[in-house]
């Protein structure tokens, strides 16, 4: 084990915030790449339980590791600073690009650009949800069907039922585990410009809502960034209004396409919503629970990692999340797939993610170049 100072680990995580592409999965990798392997700033075991601990909690996968690691060198500090220095950097590239899509919204060259972006954004969740689902679920029947309800239950209503969360890991840990119904033991686990939008000055409650409503999501967010898109695509579309379908796949586009967490999508919403002061809101919401979450159980983790009941409930509420991402693809993709050409930019986008080692973000710029040759073709 090498030493590292508070100032190297935390300028290694703003470096990982500012070049890392490919999603949680990628991100997590170049962490024990980077950290164990070749710095040997953390020992393997010390990553292993940061990573345990990043998939029972809620909240996103990448975000929390970054924090546990942080918090195993220098403890609440260096989870602080290193969650702050991962988040960062990607959560200012929203902010401004954010502000360009605002205030640019109407050249004539964007919309076919976001055109051919938000068909290229379902083929990559579609495919992303069927890499969780086949990871997280495996050939657990019972996972599979509690996936497929939630996946239902999305696509009909348009909305994402927390409610189904909650019970589809209670029902997974009570079938895993019937001694559950006869033991009391196993419920211990249960612990003015500043707000200007994209519609113009924000309503007065608008800000206390974002605020509630980021801070619900991040709650209920298990695994991949990619399970907050549709509980944000239920409240920031269907509910709020306060975007339409199109803008909204826009924001998940730019998250795709900016290096950092997934998740960070909720700072270009929350600009859109309310300017500067909505994407701070959005941004806190959604990861103070990540953070908290991350910190208060750390120093126990280790008693209660191998909790059956604590597994078992886990792995019914990701498999309900996991099913809800699928949902809100076909919710989305009716949005987004509107023609032939869209269809075709979709279906391409996943069998190239099947296919090949092409990262997310090159195809979405890919997408992006066709969408502007449509509009210079026309």
């Amino acid at each position: 084990m090498n030493s590292c100072s508070l100032k190297k680990i935390s300028l290694y995580f703003a470096k990982l915030g500012f070049t890392g592409f490919g999603g949680p999965g990628a991100l997590v990798r170049y962490m024990e790449r980077d950290l164990v392997e070749e710095r040997k700033w953390i020992s393997q075991d010390e990553y292993n339980e940061g990573f345990a601990l990043a998939q029972l909690a809620p909240g996103p996968l990448a975000a929390q590791l970054s924090i546990y690691l942080g918090w195993v060198r220098y403890r609440i500090l260096g989870a602080t600073l290193c969650g702050l220095s991962f988040v960062l950097p990607s959560f200012i590239m929203c902010i401004v690009l954010a502000w360009f899509y605002i205030h640019f919204k109407n050249l004539p060259w964007l919309g076919p650009i976001f055109y051919t972006v938000g068909a290229s954004v379902i083929g990559i969740i579609a495919i992303s949800s069927q890499k969780l689902a086949k990871k997280a679920i495996g050939k657990e029947k019972a996972l599979f069907v509690i996936w497929l309800i939630s996946a239902l239950i999305t696509a009909i209503t348009e909305t994402e039922v927390v409610w189904f969360f909650i019970f589809s890991g209670l029902a997974f840990m009570f079938f895993k585990n019937p001694q559950t119904l006869r033991s009391k033991k196993a419920f211990l686990f249960f612990p003015p410009l500043f707000w200007e939008g994209i519609n113009g000055i924000s309503e007065d409650n608008t800000a206390l809502n974002v605020l509630i409503y980021f801070a619900k999501a991040g709650t209920f967010v298990f695994g991949s960034g990619l399970a907050i898109v549709p509980f944000l695509h239920s409240g920031v579309v269907n509910e709020f209004h306060w975007l339409n379908e199109h803008q909204f796949l826009d924001a998940v586009a730019v998250a795709m396409i900016t290096p950092g967490p997934v998740v960070i999508t909720v700072a270009f919403i929350g600009f859109l919503i309310a300017g500067l002061g909505g994407s701070f809101l959005a941004a806190i919401g959604t990861f103070l629970p990540c953070y908290l979450f991350t910190i208060i159980p750390a120093p126990y983790f280790n008693k209660y990692a191998k909790n059956i009941y604590l597994k078992s409930f886990v792995l019914g509420v990701t498999a309900a999340a996991i099913g809800a991402i699928a949902g809100a693809c076909w919710v989305l993709g009716k949005k987004a797939v509107v023609d032939k050409t869209t269809f075709a930019i979709a279906a391409l986008t996943s069998i190239i993610l099947v296919k090949t080692k092409i990262k997310e973000p090159i195809l979405i710029l890919i997408s992006a170049l066709i969408g502007l040759i449509i509009f210079l073709a026309k």
